[in-house]
């Protein structure tokens, strides 16, 4: 399966609770709920397309816990994200679970790399990644990852969680596609293309 990361970030790169106020206040963060003022007909038609490739789910406890108390209660099959996230597969990735109750959820056993490692060996579609910025770092960091999703949202918040940290695996990146929402949001299409090109700025043809 192809591993793909989707995530909304701001524009100073922190994916930490976008949803809402107190989707996730660790580490003192009080700058929640910043993806909706912005989130327009043209986010929501990319989101639902992103959802329709997949074929199972790959989540951090943080994640896995939000969507588990929400996304149950979404009983319209018919619903693009909600049809999806309940009845695929969602395979979570946790040291502090010992379970998990959502239908169609099961806890990775041993090490993360190696379980998703067996998981991408396996035939099939995408296997998704949705927040989880712990896990996303660590896949990000053993090269794990085979495309992004990155909608960046027109706001500033500061300090943060972001995808990309100190250890992430140095990667070269190949454009997909890149699109502009009217109400700003940058949705960016990347896939992974090994060892970034290096070179002296002042070979540069000007």
């Amino acid at each position: 399966m192809k591993l793909t990361v989707t995530t909304f970030l701001t524009v100073d790169g922190v994916m930490q609770a976008p949803g809402g106020a107190d989707e996730d206040r660790s580490g003192g963060f009080d700058q929640g709920g910043w993806v909706a003022p912005h989130f327009d007909a043209d986010t929501g038609a990319f989101m639902n397309s992103v959802f329709e490739r997949t074929e199972a789910f790959l989540l951090g406890r943080g994640t896995y816990e939000i969507f588990a108390a929400y996304w149950p209660t979404v009983t319209d099959p018919d619903d693009p994200i909600a049809g999806k996230l309940n009845a695929m597969p969602k395979y979570v990735a946790s040291t502090t679970l010992d379970r998990v109750d959502w239908e169609g959820s099961s806890l990775l056993e041993g090490d993360v790399v190696q379980a998703v490692t067996e998981l991408k060996n396996v035939e099939g579609g995408e296997l998704q990644v949705h927040g989880s910025a712990g896990l996303a770092q660590t896949l990000i960091e053993h090269g794990l990852v085979d495309e992004y999703n990155l909608l960046t949202f027109p706001v500033v918040v500061g300090a943060g969680k972001r995808l990309f940290g100190d250890s992430a695996r140095p990667t070269g990146l190949r454009p997909i596609s890149q699109t502009t929402t009217g109400s700003g949001v940058r949705i960016d299409v990347w896939e992974a293309a090994g060892e970034p090109q290096l070179g002296d700025a002042t070979e540069i043809d000007r």
